[in-house]
């Protein structure tokens, strides 16, 4: 008998004790212990070696004060290390105002104590280039920090990269006060048609009102591209197709787009960083790791306006195209505060996604925790992840969250909570190319307080959500768990303390095993729902009670099963 009759504040101790009996993941790790505990098999990341050679770029004539542009001291201090095999470029203490800046191989930008590296908001300083832009090959203004085809290259110490994105970035109105948008609009910029969206400039608002992604493929001449060009922010690190990379130590923040954004790379590490953005940071990612191969992200922070650790690999076409999936991963220790996602898979995932481990992590008042999204169009196969210990509170909505209609239109049963009630059929779609496919996901040590859902899993009905299973996990929550469109999911000691709703409901899903499945005794437990919910398996020490499973009339009888 498996029954929790728990008030809140022994539901809120419960939660605490069984999060610290897992709370070890405190010790940070290190290249000696990271591959701990790792259930596929990769090989060790290839780190990088500088040669012990340094200079400043105050020998190259920087002035700090943050008036006078250092852009040419960057670039002859780079090359002239470069020139030499390789080392450090160091930036000392104090604030440097700087154009773009292009890294070459075997350079090591070190940020000392104290320095503060701030970018130019002269948008004349950003050239426009073709390069990959939410994983769509597009036009955009050069990143900030930029390499491309380099080799052994780092950016360490403890000092600020600040992008200089509040220049770029459009605001909605909805997403601030009233009175910090009076004081926007007073310092000027311009209001789009609708006065709803606020952009630095005309020529930022004309490409906002074209609705239009600005991709390689778009018919537009260099004219027509300047004249909006301030609409083509980029993100703030963009290092592509390179290999051995470093990012060690630095607080990266005020992106104009996303704020890391490793491409196509190979051997990447990613430490010890703190990655900040204002909370309505339109696009406002943290780290983005698209279409990499071996990479190792730990004892990170992260405080953004947009998704904070993401994991991606090109968008439709484009990313299927590029055929470069993401895979051998490692991502621990690392904490997230505000975003719209704590560690999050898609929706730019069409060149597929796979070992990748998530574990020892915290999230702390995040919009979601684990989050999977991804649509029809985008193709591509997400298999093989595996998340542990993970610990959440607070979290405003889905503790975790698989949404296969991301910025789509689903059913509406689905968002109004009546499934069935409706009597409205699921549309019946092909399975292409473009049919993405999410599977063989294990989550464990999953502890979550004082939250919104437990958990959302949807596929689709043409490609359901399948083989994910959830252990060893305890949900105090106001929902517990749906699950729709899915197949093979497995329950085992899971406690969910939902306070509003029914612990755990099931519509059109198929081959489900639950063992240990704790819930309130005063609260509805299950509800299976669907036609095409079958194969459902239930151990009947959880339910004495045959009344805490509301089986509707459209599922079989013999599709439920309590042994």
């Amino acid at each position: 008998m498996k029954y929790l009759l728990l008030k809140s504040g022994l539901a809120l101790l419960l939660c605490f004790l069984t999060t610290n009996s897992i709370a070890q993941k405190t010790d940070a790790f290190n290249e000696s212990n990271i591959y701990e505990g790792i259930e596929f098999s990769m090989p060790k990341v290839k780190t990088t070696n500088f040669l012990d050679y340094e200079v400043s770029i105050s020998d190259f004539g920087a002035v700090k004060g943050g008036v006078i542009k250092n852009t040419d001291a960057f670039t002859k201090a780079i090359n002239f290390v470069a020139s030499k095999g390789g080392g450090k470029v160091i930036v000392p203490r104090g604030i440097w105002l700087t154009g773009p800046i292009t890294l070459k191989s075997n350079i090591n930008l070190h940020l000392e104590e104290g320095s503060l590296i701030v970018f130019s908001k002269d948008f004349d300083d950003y050239k426009i280039i073709k390069t990959s832009y939410e994983g769509l090959n597009a036009y955009r203004c050069i990143s900030p920090i930029n390499a491309n085809g380099v080799e052994n290259v780092g950016i360490t110490g403890n000092g600020i990269i600040d992008g200089g994105g509040d220049a770029w970035r459009p605001i909605n109105r909805n997403q601030i006060t009233s009175a910090h948008w009076e004081k926007l609009v007073s310092q000027g910029g311009v209001l789009s048609e609708d006065g709803k969206t606020w952009l630095p400039s005309e020529k930022a608002k004309k490409g906002f009102e074209k609705k239009i992604n600005y991709t390689t493929t778009t018919t537009i001449n260099d004219s027509e591209l300047n004249s909006i060009k301030d609409f083509l922010r980029p993100v703030m690190v963009s290092i592509v197709n390179s290999k051995r990379v470093l990012l060690d130590g630095p607080t990266f923040q005020n992106s104009p787009a996303w704020n890391l954004h490793p491409l196509m790379c190979e051997d990447v590490i990613i430490r010890n960083c703190k990655i900040r953005n204002t909370y309505y940071s339109q696009n406002g990612d943290g780290l983005d790791l698209e279409s990499c191969n071996n990479a190792l992200v730990y004892n990170n922070t992260f405080d953004v306006g947009d998704d904070a650790i993401c994991i991606k690999s090109g968008k439709d076409k484009d990313g299927r195209d590029r055929g470069i999936p993401t895979k051998n991963v490692i991502v621990k220790n690392n904490v997230v505060y505000r975003g719209h996602g704590g560690f999050v898979i898609g929706s730019e995932m069409s060149g597929g996604i796979n070992n990748v481990h998530v574990s020892n992590c915290t999230f702390i008042g995040t919009d979601i925790g684990l989050r999977f999204k991804s649509t029809r169009g985008r193709g591509g196969i997400v298999e093989n992840i595996y998340i542990s210990n993970i610990d959440m509170i607070q979290i405003a909505a889905d503790a975790i969250s698989f949404n296969m209609y991301y910025f789509s239109k689903r059913p509406a049963f689905y968002d109004s909570g009546t499934y069935e009630t409706n009597n409205q059929e699921e549309p019946l779609v092909a399975i292409t190319e473009e049919t993405p496919s999410f599977r063989n996901i294990f989550m464990k040590n999953i502890m979550v307080c004082e939250s919104g859902i437990a958990a959302f899993f949807m596929g689709l009905p043409e490609m359901n959500l399948k083989n994910v299973s959830l252990e060893n996990s305890v949900f105090q929550t106001k929902k517990g768990i749906t699950t729709i469109d899915s197949e093979g999911l497995a329950l085992s000691n899971v406690k969910i303390i939902a306070s509003d709703d029914y612990a755990l409901t099931l519509y059109n899903t198929k081959k489900v095993k639950t063992n240990d499945l704790m819930f309130n005794e005063s609260k509805s437990a299950i509800r299976i729902l669907g036609s095409k919910s079958v194969d459902i398996q239930f151990n009947k020490r959880d339910f004495p009670n045959a009344n805490d499973i509301l089986i509707s009339k459209k599922v079989e009888k013999n599709s439920v099963k309590i042994k």
